[in-house]
């Protein structure tokens, strides 16, 4: 059943609550900051490295440093703030994450612009975890799918809008004006998630303790160790899809944004369609996506020479990328009383895959093999991905299996 959503504290002033559709709405515009930022640094990479004297691998190590600062932040805050309200935690998270993207815009180096990036994803994880918790608290618990990736939606149609957006400004103005759109959209969702999200209290016995319970759980690590290294293929290939464009597509500039918003268009189609199919089969629509995702990268190499071929391929390539909204549902399903861990450790997993797709990436660059080496890297990410993803559903088969000969 729907979760009702909480009325008034005592000697607070009476509001009617906001609709599901509201609140979700605010969480996407969240969603929107946080996708804005991840995906436009890479957009953006040529810009900063010629801005701050290094080259496109050194420069790769500034988004590895916010894939990093996600991994570290996820787990660490969500824990700390176990027993503080969800509302309250939503706002101070996005708060922090308005001020350190304000401040990279205004980094005077590559050094300082490497911290500002691992400060500026500590927020991220722990967003989208206890906004996933929140999501799925205003629906019927067959639509959960559907409401964390209606969240996510915000992450999506930031790469077709945001990220574009931002790299225009990065060309004509400077990659600087990037930072400072995302620091003003975290402010907006900072008022929206004060004025329509529900109270949302900890759950009655929440501790961090509690929440280190999702640890004791091997169906917790096998699916975060799908998507870090299943979706990494992803990453590996859009973090160079710019330096491949402009060096072996030979496109202008004004050109990499329509491709960007193609990859965009591809994540949210995928957002809207695979949730709807995994609320009724999670664990094939998982494995569905790590295989064409690992046939979309195989193609790149092969298709990079031409604009129209590349461009279809990139969309292609993108709608792997509602992996991560199946596969939260699918971390709330085996971390039992430690979901809100388990939530933003998905998002820990995946910037792990952005800190590894860039890294495997880079340095398949720098040893030679071209630039259009990420796409066979890719490939690789995916199908490891896919061998895990099937050791789990072995796992699973073994246990039912064996809880059927004991009964």
């Amino acid at each position: 059943m729907t979760r009702p959503l909480p009325t008034a504290m005592p000697g607070q002033p009476s509001r009617a609550p906001a609709s599901a559709g509201l609140v979700l709405f605010a969480l996407a515009i969240g969603a929107f900051a946080i996708g804005t930022t991840e995906f436009a640094t890479m957009s953006l990479l040529p810009y900063f490295a010629q801005d701050l004297g290094i080259d496109a691998p050194t420069a790769g190590h500034v988004i590895s440093a916010y894939a990093l600062g996600v991994v570290v932040g996820a787990p660490l805050l969500t824990v700390l703030a176990a027993r503080v309200a969800r509302r309250t935690l939503l706002i101070a998270l996005m708060g922090t994450f308005a001020l350190f993207n304000g401040l990279c815009a205004l980094a005077p180096s590559y050094h300082a612009l490497l911290v500002l990036r691992f400060l500026s994803g500590l927020p991220h994880g722990a967003y989208f975890g206890i906004g996933s918790l929140v999501a799925v608290s205003l629906v019927p618990h067959s639509k959960r799918n559907q409401a964390v990736g209606r969240m996510f939606l915000g992450l999506t149609v930031a790469t077709i809008v945001g990220v574009p957006f931002a790299n225009w400004l990065g060309h004509a103005l400077s990659w600087r004006w990037g930072f400072g759109l995302v620091s003003v959209s975290g402010l907006v969702t900072m008022a929206l998630v004060a004025r329509l999200a529900p109270p949302s209290p900890p759950e009655p016995g929440a501790s961090p303790w509690q929440e280190l319970g999702a640890l004791k759980h091997l169906q917790v690590w096998l699916t975060l160790a799908t998507g870090a290294i299943g979706f990494g293929g992803l990453f590996a290939v859009y973090t160079y899809l710019a330096d491949v464009l402009l060096q072996v597509t030979h496109v202008s500039p004004d050109t990499i944004p329509f491709v960007l918003a193609l990859f965009g268009i591809g994540l949210t189609l995928s957002n809207i369609i695979m949730p709807w199919l995994a609320d009724r089969a999670l664990m094939p629509t998982a494995a569905g996506l790590l295989l064409w995702s690992a046939a979309a990268t195989a193609l790149f190499p092969f298709v990079a020479g031409h604009l129209w071929a590349l461009s279809i391929d990139v969309f292609f390539i993108a709608f792997a990328g509602s992996l991560g909204t199946i596969l939260q549902t699918r971390l709330m399903d085996v971390a039992q009383h430690a979901q809100g861990l388990a939530a933003a450790l998905n998002h820990s997993a995946f910037n792990f895959a952005n800190a590894l797709g860039p890294l495997l990436g880079g340095l398949a660059i720098a040893g030679g093999y071209g630039w259009t080496s990420p796409g066979w890297v890719g490939t690789a990410l995916a199908l490891g991905g896919f061998a895990i993803l099937m050791i789990s559903v072995y796992v699973d088969r073994s246990r039912r299996a064996r809880t059927v000969a004991q009964a």
